[in-house]
């Protein structure tokens, strides 16, 4: 079983995915927009009540690490490292960027995937996967030309909010579903570890280019 926590924007939410089944045993969430230091833990005891289980049959904690909310991140991570340490069991981290594309990998697109997710303040937190969810870029923060040039550069589908950046048409705000990010925990390595993705700091621009991964 797996603990699943989001806490990278205004929603605070927490469950138990069984890998096995690949479902959602227990889950809670609530739009809290800040509270979530003072929420996360009852939400927690909460999904283990529902599920008639307690933190000891957990095997391994999977926390969203952002690109998000600057606090939330911070509450979410240190909450799910704090777990791990007390239980002895990995806490692996997944990107938002991860959950934004898995929409899209999980039905086994032709081409790779750029997860997009509006920033705000002319800027895109971007990301390219290939079709098997290998990750051929690093997240990074872009301008809306330099977004457009990797969707060109890749062929890539565009998928998220930060997509209206390329094709104009308004879209939903990003949701990060915990059955989602429970999948994507389930298979990766116990040494992605639970840090912190920030990329952007107090007045910071957005970069020109783009990162390819190295091989």
């Amino acid at each position: 079983m797996i603990l699943v926590i989001d806490t990278s924007g205004p929603v605070c939410a927490a469950g138990i995915y069984d890998a096995g089944s690949s479902t959602l045993v227990a889950s809670i969430s609530e739009t809290l927009g800040k509270g979530h230091a003072e929420r996360l833990i009852p939400m927690v005891d909460e999904v283990l009540n529902q599920a008639g289980m307690t933190l000891r049959q957990m095997t391994r904690i999977a926390v969203t690490v952002g690109p998000g909310s600057f606090t939330g991140i911070r509450v979410g991570v240190a909450a799910a490292r704090g777990f791990a340490l007390s239980l002895g069991i990995p806490a692996v981290g997944v990107t938002t960027l991860q959950v934004v594309a898995e929409q899209v990998l999980e039905i086994g697109p032709p081409a790779p995937v750029v997860a997009a997710i509006d920033a705000r303040r002319d800027e895109i937190f971007a990301q390219v996967f290939a079709p098997d969810g290998e990750a051929l870029t690093e997240p990074n923060a872009y301008s809306y030309d330099d977004l457009r040039a990797i969707v060109s550069r890749f062929d890539g589908i565009l998928t998220g909010s930060g997509a209206s950046a390329v094709d104009n048409v308004p879209h939903d705000v990003d949701l990060y579903p915990l059955d989602r990010i429970g999948q994507i925990g389930a298979r990766l390595p116990d040494d992605i570890k639970a840090s912190p993705v920030y990329l952007r700091g107090a007045g910071a621009k957005p970069q020109t280019g783009f990162a390819i991964k190295h091989v």
